[in-house]
């Protein structure tokens, strides 16, 4: 198995190739699957699974086209998605060019009408917060068996650092306040904490400024 290696300043990053949005979509599924929104976004914990990785599925396919997909290696420990302001909002035309009718088969009825109330929310944070042009953590992901390990450290520090040089801030939200400390590590702070209307799942907005540089 083969992926294209691509440099963002001194570190290598791997870039994910359409090939391969399966075995990350699978690997992504299990690393939310005690997640708080996943939880939300599929009570039923038989369908989970299945429900999540079609859910995965259409998110990397809309960053491979509107964003960066990069990976730790072939073996896929961990995975995160960045986008650029420009392609923050998934309009009806983008949707339909990730596999929009894919990920509503797939997904099923109730779980896409809870996505999609949810994200609005999101969506709506995300504007009010980052007006100016910045870059956007969409999501970060790794395998619960490789957690603890560093991955998630491979994969931000190299974009980090080009957006310092680029000067842009970064912006992310995370429903894990367990992660709220480790984005603090990379420089991010909690600009607004709220629970999603309509359900009892917390989220923490944070954004990073450009030029921290931090270690």
């Amino acid at each position: 198995m083969r992926v294209m290696e691509v440099l963002a300043d001194s570190s290598v990053l791997h870039r994910l190739k359409k090939e391969h949005i399966g075995s990350a979509a699978e690997m992504l599924a299990r690393a939310f699957w005690q997640d708080s929104k996943m939880d939300y976004f599929v009570p039923d914990e038989g369908n989970r699974l299945k429900i999540a990785r079609h859910h995965f599925e259409f998110l990397l396919r809309y960053g491979l086209i509107y964003g960066e997909v990069y990976t730790t290696s072939p073996h896929f420990e961990g995975v995160a998605v960045w986008l650029p302001q420009k392609n923050v909002e998934i309009t009806l035309w983008r949707a339909l060019r990730a596999g929009l009718f894919r990920f509503r088969k797939g997904v099923g009825k109730e779980a896409l009408e809870r996505i999609l109330s949810f994200s609005d929310y999101l969506d709506t944070l995300h504007r009010r917060h980052m007006p100016g042009p910045h870059h956007y953590l969409f999501f970060i992901g790794v395998d619960p068996t490789c957690q603890g390990k560093g991955y998630a450290s491979r994969l931000i520090r190299p974009v980090l650092a080009r957006l310092d040089g680029e000067g842009l801030p970064c912006y992310l939200v995370t429903q894990n306040e367990q992660n709220v400390a480790l984005y603090e590590h990379y420089g991010f702070r909690v600009i607004e904490k709220s629970l999603i209307p309509g359900t009892e799942v917390e989220s923490w907005a944070m954004v990073r400024e450009a030029g921290l540089n931090r270690s």
